[in-house]
């Protein structure tokens, strides 16, 4: 072989070694192409079982909520005619009753008002689970929202041994925000202290903290709750084990529907609490409702500057 054919035959391997490895290479790429197809049709597959998937948890949550929605309302009417009835028969509209008819008579009206109670709980979840649940501000004061409250609860205070103070706030501002939450929220949290406390106070109280902010708290020397269970208590269904709390009926939504109803009107529920001692449940929320303009307050000019 010449000189010359050498470097030429050098040449012709090299490019035969290239193409080789060329070709090499467009096979693995093809076969990566495959594969990276197939994964692509997998997660295709995979996101339409996941929104089928969503679609049905939607399609049950708005069952659950429709029934718990029907089965509320189907509860209540009953429910308010027992009550009614029990009323006409502790009146004494029918004649008088003896002392063991009327205990029967109250302990009908009490576990009648629990499960009222219970069941308005169900229609309040139904309703926030669906939307329905609507916020309507109005100007209202804090001594006139703590003299309703007050009103409430003292026809029904029947443990001697427990106290319910009303402290009168030290500053006192209207709020513009929607009173009936607010009035809920406290009053679960009201009913809750008085259940759990046999023996103190609960003692409730308002101050308006730094910038446009309001807290109500409602303190009690009850049993006190583990700080492990503290995080689970504004969960749905949530009901802690203890002797005490067998003894009590309810649905474990009060405090949730707190959460929710406090989120609604821009603010925050919390909990502080020691076993053995007591608890503090705080509700903390905007002195006016974010994102609304509010109404001038009755006596008041329409805008700063406007004539009377």
């Amino acid at each position: 072989m010449s000189s010359v054919d050498r470097p030429a035959s050098a040449t012709a391997a090299a490019l035969a070694a290239l193409q080789e490895r060329l070709a090499e290479r467009e096979a693995e790429i093809g076969s990566l192409e495959v594969e990276l197809a197939e994964t692509n049709k997998g997660v295709v597959a995979l996101y339409a079982e996941l929104d089928e998937k969503a679609a049905q948890l939607r399609e049950a949550s708005e069952l659950k909520s429709r029934f718990l929605s029907y089965m509320s309302h189907e509860f209540r009417t009953p429910l308010g005619s027992i009550r009614s009835i029990g009323r006409i028969l502790l009146d004494e509209l029918d004649g008088p009753l003896l002392p063991e008819q009327r205990r029967q008579v109250e302990f009908i009206q009490t576990a009648a008002a629990e499960l009222t109670d219970m069941i308005n709980d169900l229609l309040d979840l139904a309703r926030v689970e669906a939307g329905r649940i609507t916020v309507s501000p109005a100007w209202f004061d804090m001594l006139d929202l703590f003299a309703a409250l007050r009103g409430m609860f003292k026809p029904i205070l029947q443990n001697e041994d427990v106290r319910l103070v009303f402290e009168e706030p030290e500053h006192t501002v209207r709020l513009y925000t929607d009173d009936k939450k607010v009035a809920q929220i406290l009053r679960n949290f009201i009913s809750n202290a008085l259940k759990f406390t046999q023996r103190g106070e609960v003692r409730v109280r308002a101050r308006v903290e730094d910038g446009d902010l309001v807290t109500f708290s409602v303190s009690d020397t009850g049993i006190g709750i583990d700080r492990a269970h503290l995080e689970s208590l504004f969960k749905d269904f949530v009901q802690l084990d203890s002797p005490l709390q067998r003894k009590l009926r309810g649905t474990g939504l009060g405090l949730s529907l707190s959460r929710r109803f406090a989120e609604m009107l821009g603010g925050e529920v919390s909990v502080e609490s020691e076993l053995g001692v007591g608890s503090t449940f705080s509700l903390c929320i905007p002195a006016h409702l974010p994102g609304t303009e509010p109404a001038p307050a009755a006596g008041e000019p329409s805008a700063p500057g406007d004539a009377r």
